[in-house]
C-alpha cells in the first residue's frame, strides 16, 4: 500500500477542496500538484496569493506528518512565502515540499512551487510544531 493510502485518515480534508493530488510521497520529499482554477483565482485570472500558501503549507504539514509518531499532531508555527510569478487559470501547480530540520518538537520545510515548465512560482519555507 503506498505511504500516502495509510496517512488518509490523519491528512486535513481542506487539501481536498484545493484539489492536491500528491504525486510523490516519503519521508524525506514529498511532490504534490493542484490546477489552477477559476474558483482559486484573485480575479486578475491568476492563482490568489493566499491558495498559494495554502497549497504549500498543506505540503509542509503532510510532510511533518509522515515524519512524527502516530498519536502526534503538528501545526504551523510560522510561514514565510516569497512570490515569484503568476499562475494562470489552468495552469498545472507542482509542490515539491524538503526538509531543512526534522526535530523531536520542531520542524522546518521549504517548498517550491513551479508550473510545468518549471518556472519558479513561490518559495514557502515554515515551521511546524511538533504537539
Amino acid at each position: 500500500m503506498p505511504l500516502i493510502d495509510s496517512l488518509q485518515d490523519r491528512l486535513p480534508a481542506f487539501p481536498k477542496h484545493l484539489g492536491i493530488v500528491y504525486t510523490e510521497v516519503s519521508a524525506d520529499r514529498l511532490v504534490a500538484e493542484l490546477t489552477v482554477r477559476d474558483d482559486l483565482s484573485n480575479g486578475n485570472g491568476v492563482m490568489h496569493g493566499g491558495a498559494i500558501m495554502s497549497f504549500a503549507d498543506t505540503l509542509g504539514a503532510v510532510a511533518t506528518i509522515l515524519n512524527i509518531p502516530r498519536d502526534a499532531k503538528t501545526t504551523t508555527l510560522e510561514s514565510k512565502t516569497n512570490f515569484i510569478a503568476g499562475a494562470p487559470i489552468g495552469t498545472k501547480l507542482i509542490g515539491e515540499a524538503l526538509p531543512l530540520h526534522r526535530g523531536r518538537r520542531t520542524q522546518i520545510w521549504e517548498t517550491r512551487i513551479t508550473n510545468e515548465a518549471g518556472k519558479l512560482v513561490a518559495k514557502v519555507t515554515q515551521t511546524q510544531m511538533v504537539l
